[in-house]
């Protein structure tokens, strides 16, 4: 079991709010990338959050955008400013004594796909495994996809056609270990019976197999 505390991240813009989960023997941590318009309070990175740490992986949800900023449309697909966001919370993590030696991954939702797949890009190795949900993993850009080493997978409903054509040109971009998985019946914001359920035990199946290898 892991408790969840309410956290602040200093970035250099200010205060973060996050929320930190941690199993008492995780030696692996998931940051999540919420996407546009969401925040660490989204129901569904939350739900996926609570099946990721009974693999015994730590996660940390927060919030890319402050309230304010979150109010401006054109934030929420401002990927470089969500790419930075995401590289200073990495560092954050990464200066904090308790999750030395920690395994590290992304999960990243809509625009947060982006985000975290440009960032895994640009730390290399560091980064042990990124999964995208219903996400906008096309937005990182050819170059960026082309250096993504961490083993990614890229899940999208069924039925959100426009989002598999483009998770489907991202994947072809992609030269890491990869596995587009895509979920029968699900809309793209996985809201059907069972689907939710499917993309977080499928997302916790890609964390345990490639971050829990790195600290076995």
């Amino acid at each position: 079991m892991s408790d969840l505390t309410d956290i602040e991240i200093p970035l250099s813009d200010g205060v973060h709010m996050g929320i930190l989960g941690v199993p008492e023997t995780a030696r692996a941590i998931v940051i999540f990338a919420h996407g546009s318009g969401s925040s660490r309070l989204s129901r569904r990175n939350n739900f996926v959050a609570d099946v990721v740490r009974k693999r015994n992986i730590a996660t940390l949800l927060f919030d890319l955008l402050t309230e304010t900023e979150d109010r401006v449309y054109e934030n929420r697909f401002d990927i470089p400013l969500l790419t930075r966001r995401l590289i200073e919370a990495t560092n954050w993590l990464r200066g904090q004594d308790r999750f030395a030696g920690f395994a590290i991954g992304y999960f990243g939702a809509s625009t947060g796909a982006a985000a975290a797949l440009k960032v895994a890009a640009g730390l290399g190795k560091s980064i042990s495994a990124v999964v995208s949900r219903g996400g906008r993993p096309d937005l990182a850009g050819t170059s960026d996809l082309n250096l993504v080493l961490a083993p990614t997978l890229l899940i999208v409903g069924g039925d959100d056609d426009a989002v598999i054509e483009l998770n489907q040109q991202a994947y072809s971009k992609l030269t890491a270990t990869r596995e587009l998985k895509i979920i029968p019946g699900a809309s793209h914001l996985f809201e059907e019976p069972g689907t939710l359920e499917q993309a977080a035990e499928v997302a916790a199946d890609w964390f345990g197999q490639y971050l829990l290898r790195k600290v076995a």
